[in-house]
């Protein structure tokens, strides 16, 4: 299900163009944020939580997943060179498999280890509070990625349409209103995160069970929906 090939292709047109930059900025500006309050508020447990809770798992994660997801292929069916892949001898859930292995490895790359860098920063993780959000931001790279590579495979407007998720609805309503929290990865992640910490630090409003169901499902449905959907991608001069 694994193709060498197809990794190494999507490793160079996401960490080899400008996304590269946008993927180091915001792990280095949750660092610079970090840095910044520890240095005027010193080591505080629920300032770390409000922190990581608030710009790394709330915005960071998200738009890193949107980057790596959708730039995973999205890039490839626009500019067309998609036609290179699916004219090889590669089967297409194959191809989506790679791609999402990849999205999944980047994003985890580049928000689960600063999130864990940057609660070390903030408080030293007193109370778990950095490895329950890097384990938050881990669980919730694998949903992310999936959801945004089906977003990328299905529409021509997916970076923006992942952008407004990401800032609108898991930033915003899935953070505010109670009915929008069931249906937001964010929340999902933190009934996870809140097992790990155990102190109150981390909540969220979906149960642990759920959760787990809620991730494990939108991750099999996405991946396989993106197979699907690339399967019946026509190639140029295909009837």
């Amino acid at each position: 299900m694994y193709n060498p090939t197809v990794a190494r292709l999507t490793y160079r047109a996401l960490l080899g163009r400008r996304r590269a930059l946008i993927l180091f900025a915001l792990p280095a500006l949750l660092l610079v944020i970090s840095a910044a309050v520890r240095a005027f508020n010193g080591a505080d447990d629920q300032i770390a939580a409000d922190v990581l809770g608030g710009f790394a798992l709330a915005t960071m994660v998200p738009l890193i997943g949107v980057i790596a997801g959708t730039g995973a292929i999205g890039p490839e069916i626009d500019d067309g060179s998609i036609v290179y892949l699916l004219s090889k001898p590669v089967k297409r859930p194959t191809i989506i498999f790679t791609k999402l292995i990849v999205a999944i490895a980047v994003t985890m790359a580049f928000s689960a280890v600063p999130t864990f860098v940057a609660g070390m920063i903030l408080n030293g993780n007193g109370q778990q509070v950095a490895v329950a959000y890097t384990v938050a931001a881990l669980v919730a790279s694998i949903a992310y990625s999936a959801l945004f590579l089906l977003l990328g495979t299905v529409s021509r407007h997916a970076v923006v349409i992942g952008l407004v998720y990401a800032l609108v609805w898991e930033a915003l309503f899935g953070s505010l209103i109670a009915g929008a929290k069931t249906l937001s990865v964010q929340q999902w992640a933190l009934a996870v995160a809140q097992k790990v910490s155990g102190e109150g630090l981390v909540t969220s409003d979906v149960g642990l069970p759920a959760a787990v169901a809620l991730l494990v499902g939108v991750t099999v449905l996405a991946t396989w929906y993106a197979g699907q959907k690339l399967r019946t991608l026509k190639l140029a001069g295909e009837e």
